[in-house]
């Protein structure tokens, strides 16, 4: 990234005997250990691709986008005391930070057994350490021993508070890692755009480090109103933005699909947002305790070049970018390119066409739109879930499977189908840092 001193690097102290969790670094042997049998068969008669199970993430705060295709009877699915499901995850190997009545395996994604029995699925994380590279390929598993990444949709009605998500560096200090972070506005999602469809970045580039610190020091006294001094883009749908740790942010009331690192830790600079009040522990829930009194340790927390950054819109949205392999049968785009941890692209298979798609490197895919066939499988975008029903949607590709090629067949007469595919740090294709636009 342009200017980008502070960005974090890629963790290699996560290794095959140890996983992220929300953030945090921890044993395997802490979660329950898969039957290996169940887990090659199904490997093996998938040829390289497993089908995942719909994983829906209820949040506290804020009120529902309801553009998860979920039931309208199943967005309290956990409880009223858990509040609304706002979130679906995507190829995810670890657990929402949540809370405490969140599950431990709340946000991790399952695969759906050779057996076809909701009973006999098996946690991808559990896939990942028993296939290994077979799975998510040598390169991937080398540097961060795991699958690095996840994405996920999120579903919030009006505008989240302005929030940055901790460097490595800042996260280090509290045991867990740094996230970065993509978004991409689809339409085939935004059928209305809520409350609020715009986002906040950083700060005006006029705005001074002092000024934010008066803003934070009256975090308990009253409404901070830190958006003033901030800046706000419309949303546009077929779109996107990159968004470095470091940096505030206040996402908009549209539907996201969000490729992200694996890790979920933040901190809550806007202490009132859509009306809502936030406690201080929003704040410095992710600082050492002897810091959390520190208004200046809570300020370093952000990459300040970044987050008054003139030609921020230059260097960080992301409009799509046609692939070079585009024919008469399909168009795929980047979506999300320009970091050096996740990537992102959009693939339409016109109605009635059949292809072979190829990518070097294993993802996560969800379609958004059409049915047909992936590979072995029935596939279709949903329609209407019901919460813990499985799906024909989402699908997790290993590396040889992806470099072989899945062939892709759209049923429809009418409609193209349409895929969102999400890759970690390691496609060679992925378009580079110095985006024109």
């Amino acid at each position: 990234m342009p200017g980008n001193n502070n960005i974090l690097s890629v963790n290699s102290a996560i290794t095959a005997e140890k996983l992220n969790v929300a953030g945090e670094i921890i044993p395997f042997k802490t979660f329950k250990k898969t039957g290996n049998k169940a887990i090659r068969e199904t490997f093996e008669r998938g040829q390289g691709i497993f089908r995942l199970i719909p994983v829906f993430v209820p949040r506290l705060f804020g009120k529902a986008g309801k553009r998860l295709r979920l039931h309208p009877d199943d967005y309290f699915a956990l409880g009223m005391n858990r509040g609304a499901i706002k979130e679906r995850w995507f190829s995810s190997v670890i657990p929402a930070n949540n809370g405490p009545l969140a599950a431990k395996d709340e946000g991790m994604s399952y695969v759906n057994a050779i057996t076809d029995k909701m009973e006999d699925k098996f946690l991808l994380r559990d896939a990942v350490h028993e296939l290994g590279q077979s799975l998510i390929g040598k390169d991937l598993l080398d540097k961060h021993g795991m699958w690095p990444m996840y994405s996920k949709f999120f579903d919030f009605d009006g505008p989240l508070f302005h929030h940055l998500h901790l460097s490595d560096a800042a996260a280090k200090k509290v045991g867990r890692i740094g996230k970065p972070e993509g978004y991409y506005f689809p339409l085939q999602l935004n059928n209305h755009l809520g409350s609020f469809p715009h986002t906040y970045f950083g700060f005006s580039p006029e705005t001074t480090i002092q000024q934010v610190r008066d803003l934070l020091l009256k975090y308990e006294s009253r409404d901070n109103r830190i958006t003033e001094i901030s800046r706000a883009y419309r949303i546009q749908l077929g779109t996107g933005w990159f968004t470095c740790p470091g940096v505030l942010h206040a996402p908009g009331s549209v539907l996201t699909y969000e490729p992200q690192w694996n890790s979920d830790v933040n901190s809550v600079f806007e202490n009132v947002s859509d009306n809502e009040i936030y406690p201080y522990e929003f704040l410095v829930e992710n600082c050492p305790d002897n810091k959390k009194r520190d208004p200046d340790y809570i300020l370093s927390l952000m990459d300040w070049e970044k987050n008054i950054d003139p030609h921020y819109k230059k260097h960080y949205f992301r409009p799509p970018i046609l692939c070079s392999g585009y024919n008469e049968q399909y168009t795929e785009k980047w979506i999300m390119y320009g970091n050096d941890y996740v990537g992102a692209k959009e693939l339409a298979i016109l109605p009635g066409q059949s292809v072979i798609i190829k990518d070097p490197v294993a993802y996560g895919c969800v379609i958004i739109q059409g049915h047909g066939c992936f590979g072995l499988f029935d596939a279709e975008a949903a329609i209407m879930l019901r919460y813990g029903q499985p799906s024909a949607d989402e699908f997790f590709v290993s590396e040889q499977a992806a470099r072989t090629g899945i062939k892709i067949t759209n049923k429809s007469k009418c409609e193209p189908m349409v895929l969102l595919k999400h890759f970690g740090p390691n496609h060679p294709d992925m378009p580079g840092h110095t985006i024109k636009t």
